[in-house]
């Protein structure tokens, strides 16, 4: 089956009655922007200057890690959603757009998101000036959990909105090369959404659609690695200097 993020409500009373915890009106409601989650922590944890270089593009595959749900939670079968609006961070109506693919399984992507986002959103996303859009695109370099942390990302983003996913976002990133179900489950919590549903949306690949479309896109633009950036349209490199010198220009 399909449905679409106006089917939330159905969402919310299937999940419940499958005994799932549904997320509260307090984590519902607007948390700050990526901008104020920590960029200066992930850029500790990710370690120096690299980001200032471009970065090579991700290709290939991975081994795929367990698959298998945790924490008293079973997968069981659920619609596919067909349609969803891309995740947006900074400010929506600035004139300047920039656009990023990425992989969550590509060790370029983690570098490029650990290492050159928070400079980007401190400098560009808090004080206005830029619209940063995610998309995906599963090459895929893990034929599992490529599509799975993407649809899991997507399924924090449908339930508690745009900030919520970009902070889970940079979890999976940090997170990446240690991707399990109890992974998953952990970084769920700490965003405030719901581990067994989004373990499901994971297993499920209940966003599948919306992934493959965002690739497909991502495609049509000429992206045959991850990750590309584009300014207002024109392709840049994925690196800091090459950001800030479009955004600028």
């Amino acid at each position: 089956g399909v449905r679409s993020p106006r089917d939330a409500a159905m969402r919310t009373q299937r999940r419940r009655a499958a005994g799932a915890k549904v997320p509260s009106a307090e984590h519902s409601r607007p948390r700050s922007t990526p901008t104020g989650r920590e960029p200066t922590r992930r850029a500790v944890l990710a370690g120096g200057g690299a980001g200032r270089t471009g970065h090579a593009g991700c290709t290939g595959n991975a081994t795929p890690g367990d698959g298998n749900a945790v924490g008293d939670c079973t997968i069981a079968s659920e619609p596919t959603v067909s349609d969803l609006p891309t995740p947006v961070a900074g400010n929506p109506d600035a004139d300047v757009t920039v656009m990023v693919f990425e992989d969550y399984a590509c060790p370029h992507c983690r570098t490029y998101h650990l290492e050159v986002f928070p400079t980007i959103a401190e400098e560009y996303l808090a004080p206005g000036r830029v619209r940063y859009e995610h998309h995906d695109l599963p090459i895929p370099v893990d034929e599992r959990w490529s599509w799975w942390v993407a649809s899991a990302a997507r399924g924090v983003q449908d339930t508690l909105g745009d900030q919520v996913f970009f902070e889970f976002a940079g979890l999976a990133f940090e997170r990446q090369r240690d991707l399990s179900m109890e992974t998953v489950a952990e970084m769920a919590e700490a965003v405030g959404a719901d581990p067994c549903a989004i373990q499901t949306d994971a297993g499920n690949e209940s966003y599948r659609p919306v992934l493959e479309a965002d690739r497909e896109r991502g495609q049509e633009l000429g992206v045959s690695g991850t990750p590309s950036a584009f300014v207002s349209g024109e392709s840049v490199p994925a690196s800091l200097d090459g950001l800030r010198a479009a955004i600028e220009a």
